[in-house]
């Protein structure tokens, strides 16, 4: 006995915090270091749809011309390292009235473990390259993997940026049944949904046509991100 306590429930303590802990890093929604929004309080009919890991020289412009047949406005989280060889898609992206957001420069496999300042410089070196080719800064950043913690809540607030997740993960890199996959993002259809997509994946340029009819049949609108969170999208 320790503290009035058996001992056998300070392990199982650690590991309920523990638990919890991995909950709060990991799923973005969690609100546990930082306040994320990941969906809009509304009754109205009303999603957004979000791209993650491009600019991609293979899907991006794919995306873009379905996106343009139903003009449709979306929001295309891009990694930094991209930018450069793919500027004359991110310029198509920008004029073609969808939203760029920050998804980190570099997308490391390590980055939750960068410390603070390597995660705040690794961000505004994703701005620079996009401010290099479109003339603004990103405010909107989504977390690589979705992860947070301590550090990257103080790089968020040191570089002034509106921390953006999803309500609705498409798993589009992962489930390669297409029909699965639209059963999947068609259930989890209701008001102010942020779907996440990868426009690094073939199988978001298969799916999206089919989920954009779904949607419209079952009476939705697909409006701009920053009109559904009510966000200014650039500094």
């Amino acid at each position: 006995m320790k503290y009035g306590l058996p001992v056998y429930i300070y392990p199982l303590l650690f590991v309920v915090y523990s638990l919890i802990l991995f909950y709060g890093c990991y799923y973005v929604g969690s609100n546990f270091f930082i306040k994320i929004i990941c969906s809009a309080t509304t009754d109205q009919k009303e999603i957004a749809i979000s791209f993650d890991d491009g600019p991609s020289s293979n899907y991006t412009t794919e995306i873009l011309q379905l996106l343009k047949q139903d003009n449709i406005k979306a929001t295309f989280f891009c990694i930094g390292n991209r930018i450069a060889g793919n500027e004359s898609i991110i310029k198509k992206i920008k004029e073609e009235g969808h939203i760029i957001g920050n998804h980190s420069y570099s997308h490391h496999f390590w980055f939750d473990i960068f410390s603070s300042r390597k995660m705040l410089d690794d961000l505004k070196k994703m701005d620079q390259e996009t401010e290099r080719v479109i003339g603004m800064l990103p405010k909107l950043f989504r977390p690589p993997y979705g992860v947070t913690n301590p550090n990257l809540k103080k790089a968020i607030i040191k570089g002034d940026y509106t921390p953006v997740g999803w309500s609705v993960r498409s798993m589009n890199t992962v489930i390669r049944n297409e029909k699965k996959l639209l059963n999947k993002i068609n259930r989890s259809l209701k008001p102010g949904a942020v779907f996440l997509f990868h426009d690094t994946s073939k199988t978001t340029v298969n799916v999206l046509p089919e989920f954009i009819r779904e949607v419209k049949n079952k009476g939705y609108h697909i409006i701009p991100l920053d009109k559904l969170l009510h966000l200014n999208p650039y500094a």
